[in-house]
């Protein structure tokens, strides 16, 4: 896999988390039994647990997306995006991972490994940096 195609992967499950978790409000909707608005922020949870996991799971993907984007963009503009491709894909498994295990559960167990799927990916995306420095 090449660093640029993990990027298109990394943004392609962000956009499916997103609809995984926003789908199943539309006939809710369209069907009278919730209002359009019922969503906004501050309100209180109207989906079930897995579907506002899901929700979480996307705005985590959010957070680390554009900066590992940046990092392997600048990289295949400095002809150095091969260097970075196995580092990228292991990212992109960590996410996905982190991801799965998000909509699985919010035990104690089940957030420690999330966290460290979390942390894993910085690290990883430090070392791109650092070997785009070097």
């Amino acid at each position: 896999m090449t660093a640029l195609t993990a990027v298109l992967l990394f943004g392609t499950w962000t956009l499916l988390l997103a609809l995984f978790y926003a789908l199943p409000r539309v006939p809710r909707v369209l069907m009278g039994s919730q209002k359009a608005d019922a969503w906004t922020r501050g309100n209180a949870p109207v989906d079930p647990g897995i579907l506002i996991r899901a929700q979480h799971a996307h705005y985590n993907c959010l957070e680390t997306f554009p900066v590992f984007a940046a990092v392997v963009i600048i990289g295949a503009m400095m002809d150095q995006a091969e260097a970075l491709a196995g580092m990228a894909a292991l990212v992109l498994y960590m996410r996905v991972g982190q991801s799965i295990v998000h909509l699985i559960g919010t035990s104690f167990f089940l957030v420690l490994i999330r966290a460290t799927l979390f942390i894993a990916q910085i690290a990883l995306i430090l070392a791109m940096v650092w070997q785009l420095l070097g």
